[in-house]
């Protein structure tokens, strides 16, 4: 009757020890999941799937985007640039909540020898900008599309006041929606 008792506390001692190590196992398992997860998703494993999928050389589009880039003409001996004072203005928001923009720009002028004019007519500018900026709402320069309306915007009125001379650009130095 004695050995009854001794052999089912030798199985009830199998089966933990077997639970444990299959508990042990699993958390392991899980735990080398999660972390091929996380190097996957923050970029770490980038390079061993690149190699594994044979990206890890340059394709011949690529090569040939980089050669037509260094062939591409540069910006002009002559061209210049005019830095604008910074302009802060009230968006219209249409309620009582205060939003503010804080944007400095830099113009790029086709030709060195107008930067005089376009210094001289710097008032003129800066109140186009001003009058314009005024009426622009928070949600009409989100994203990437409404920082290049805005830039169009800008380079029509600035080359309507710059006059006789041409701006080629309106360069963005910083901006800032508060």
């Amino acid at each position: 009757m004695g050995d009854d008792i001794d052999e089912v506390d030798e199985d009830d001692g199998v089966k933990r020890g077997s639970k444990k190590l299959l508990i042990v196992i699993v958390l392991l398992v899980l735990l080398l999941v999660g972390g091929a997860a996380a190097a996957y998703f923050t970029g770490l494993m980038q390079p061993v799937i690149d190699m594994v999928l044979g990206k890890g050389s340059q394709t011949t589009e690529e090569a040939a985007s980089e050669a037509a880039i260094e062939q591409a003409p540069g910006v002009p001996d002559n061209v210049g640039f005019v830095d604008l004072p910074e302009i802060l203005v009230n968006l219209n928001t249409g309620s009582g909540k205060q939003s503010y923009l804080k944007i400095r720009v830099s113009l790029e002028v086709a030709d060195q020898l107008k930067i005089p004019e376009v210094e001289q007519m710097m008032p003129r500018i800066v109140d186009n900008f001003q009058v314009y900026l005024r009426e622009l709402r928070p949600e009409d320069l989100a994203g990437s599309e409404g920082m290049f309306r805005l830039r169009e915007e800008l380079l029509i009125r600035v080359s309507a006041a710059a006059k006789p001379a041409k701006i080629n650009d309106v360069l963005f130095k910083e901006m800032l929606v508060q």
